[in-house]
């Protein structure tokens, strides 16, 4: 029988100068990383990393910054400050090749903090919503540290470790964050539309959270024989998969299965795929791995971005020079999609922000990064319709994006671009 202690107990192993993982997203241990935080007067320079995670970030605090620094994979709400206040960083990586910073000892880790679903009766717990790079942050932490949790659900697939894995134990009962999104909007639907009427039947999903995904999801009720191998996915796909629009049978990668990373969403869905064989759970260097995608036929990978120039290139992680998400998996299912038999890869979105500046522009703002390349890209959606650029000039592409974006914006950004040229 594993030795349970509390929070405050459990976190004294970390130490000044220590490197602590965090399992990412609805996954994120609050219990201990709260009683990690409370620790920063007998703590100096702990590294704190981990993708995005949910729910309060207390060590980000910039007054706690002789105590913690963090190091974000991916830039979350809760810890974007972190960048301009001087208390943290962002280390780029693709989702696929995260694991790799831990399995290489790139960043050699002292802690992982986890969290789990209450071991079986062999001893096995369960990463429950998240396994992204936690599974490889187990193998080369030299302390694991978990959080019990009741009411994590019992997923299936990488994420299944032995108790005999896991150092410490703290008990919780507790609910998983939840993160609700509301009804699309008009602009939402319209891109929606476009965007699934680019989805054929027997095609493979790839797509995150929002409204946007939310909108193309509700218009594939008629489609038939869909599959998933998406790094997350949320609500939206699970009145598809049981009314058998998504069912994976002609996906070429782990057939008859959905297949994800991590999850994140209501209750009802982490009911949904609690102890539910249809949905595996994989770590992000196999869910992730281009060689792995492109195996799917049909496969079609949805992302957004903050703003496309007229040549095709996608900045998706920062406005201007400051950094605002990360490079995250964008790339990875890009290729991916581009390299599947019949494939699409797709960029969405609105074509003016809520300011009504225009996202389609004539090149992108000093500074901003290049996500996608514009040799990489194929489609990019607005509210005003598809432009495809694959196998296109330049002079073709302009026109095209110049097609789509809002029409009070579309003469000013062709003309800009050629006083630019």
């Amino acid at each position: 029988m594993y030795k349970v202690v509390s929070a405050e107990e459990a976190v004294k192993v970390i130490k000044s100068n220590h490197r602590v993982y965090i399992q990412a997203a609805a996954a994120a241990p609050q219990l201990l990383m709260n009683a990690m935080t409370e620790r920063h007067e007998e703590l100096r320079n702990v590294e704190v990393c981990h993708l995005h995670v949910e729910g309060k970030a207390g060590y980000a605090n910039p007054e706690l910054s002789d105590s913690f620094h963090v190091n974000s994979f991916f830039i979350g709400d809760n810890v974007r400050h972190t960048l301009t206040s001087g208390n943290g960083s962002y280390t780029p990586v693709f989702l696929s090749e995260l694991p790799l910073l831990f399995k290489r000892n790139i960043l050699p880790l002292d802690v992982a903090l986890i969290h789990v679903s209450v071991p079986d009766k062999h001893g096995y717990c369960s990463l429950g919503v998240s396994v992204e790079a936690t599974l490889a942050a187990i193998d080369n932490a030299k302390i694991v540290i978990a959080q019990i949790n009741e009411q994590m659900p019992r997923t299936h697939g990488d994420g299944i470790i032995h108790s005999t894995e896991i150092d410490l134990f703290v008990e919780c009962n507790v609910p998983i964050p939840a993160h609700a999104y509301g009804n699309p909007s008009v602009i939402e639907n319209k891109i929606g539309d476009y965007v699934a009427s680019l989805i054929e039947d027997k095609s493979t999903l790839q797509m995150g959270i929002g409204t946007i995904p939310n909108a193309v999801l509700s218009r594939l009720t008629n489609h038939k024989d869909l599959g998933l191998h998406t790094e997350m996915f949320s609500d939206g796909v699970i009145d598809l998969i049981m009314n058998d629009v998504i069912n994976g049978n002609f996906k070429g990668v782990n057939p008859g299965r959905a297949l994800a990373t991590f999850l994140i969403g209501s209750k009802r869905l982490y009911d949904y795929v609690d102890d539910n064989p249809f949905v595996e759970m994989r770590a992000s260097d196999y869910v992730n791995d281009v060689s792995i995608i492109k195996q799917n036929p049909r496969m079609v990978a949805i992302n957004s971005a903050i703003e496309v120039d007229l040549t095709g290139q996608v900045c998706a992680d920062s406005i201007g020079a400051k950094m605002y998400s990360g490079v995250g998996g964008q790339m990875d299912y890009i290729r991916g999609a581009s390299l599947s038999h019949e494939g699409k890869a797709i960029i969405a979105l609105p074509s003016i922000t809520k300011k009504g500046i225009s996202r389609i522009v004539p090149s992108l703002k000093p500074g901003a990064g290049v996500v996608t390349t514009r040799a990489h890209v194929h489609h990019v959606v607005t509210e005003y319709g598809i432009a495809n650029l694959y196998g296109k000039t330049i002079k073709e592409r302009v026109k095209a994006l110049v097609d789509i974006a809002h029409p009070d914006h579309r003469a000013s950004i062709d003309k800009t671009y050629y006083q630019l040229i």
